[in-house]
């Protein structure tokens, strides 16, 4: 095994620091958050690997966002009307989310060409081939004293997903959506099921492993 402490993370470089660390919490889902602004004038599309589940009643998630020492359109639009999506990426449009991290001067759904849609007159845009789609509202932001990182807190209204992938139990089968998965900041990766065991419990000395 190789050995790396934190001086030698810091004597490593910015760089290399930054890939590294990224890659150390494993395989991360990736969304494109759809926001607009308060105007309803532009809208903007930014992919994140950092979202995650907080609760399920009510259904809420968790979305980091690096330090707003700088302009950030994404956390902007949502603390100025409190509504953004989630929309997962599959294989067909990865490279286009990807290019979504840019700094374009216009709306990034104009840049890659990845097509706008609303639904339901949720105020925020969907990404149209998302399988997956998610309108959330904002209910909490907290910034991190640590590293300012600013943690937003949403709630689930409405999800839209392809029926074939939600099971009996709501279970959500997402190999059948085709999603991907990231590591590090832009190493794209597809997903093979293994298989979903039952609710774990304690074994009993009498039963076999």
């Amino acid at each position: 095994m190789k050995h790396f402490t934190k001086v030698t993370l810091l004597t490593a470089g910015k760089s290399y620091n930054r890939n590294f660390v990224n890659c150390l919490s494993g395989y991360k889902s990736l969304n494109l958050i759809g926001s607009i602004n308060e105007e309803n004038s532009a809208t903007n599309l930014a992919p994140f690997s950092q979202v995650f589940h907080v609760g399920a009643n009510p259904a809420t998630v968790g979305i980091l966002f690096r330090p707003h020492s700088v302009e950030r359109h994404t956390l902007e639009n949502i603390l100025q009307n409190g509504h953004f999506t989630l929309n997962q990426v599959t294989e067909s449009f990865y490279k286009e989310a990807h290019l979504c991290s840019a700094r374009w001067d216009k709306s990034e759904f104009e840049a890659t060409g990845l097509e706008e849609e609303y639904l339901n007159n949720f105020k925020a845009p969907f990404v149209k081939d998302s399988p997956l789609k998610i309108a959330c509202l904002l209910k909490d932001k907290i910034t991190l004293a640590v590293n300012e990182t600013v943690l937003i807190i949403g709630s689930i209204e409405e999800v839209w997903v392809r029926p074939q992938a939600v099971e009996e139990d709501g279970f959500i089968s997402l190999d059948k959506l085709g999603t991907i998965t990231v590591s590090g900041l832009d190493s794209y990766h597809t997903v093979n099921k293994l298989g979903r065991l039952p609710y774990a419990k304690p074994i009993k000395s009498t039963e076999k492993k």
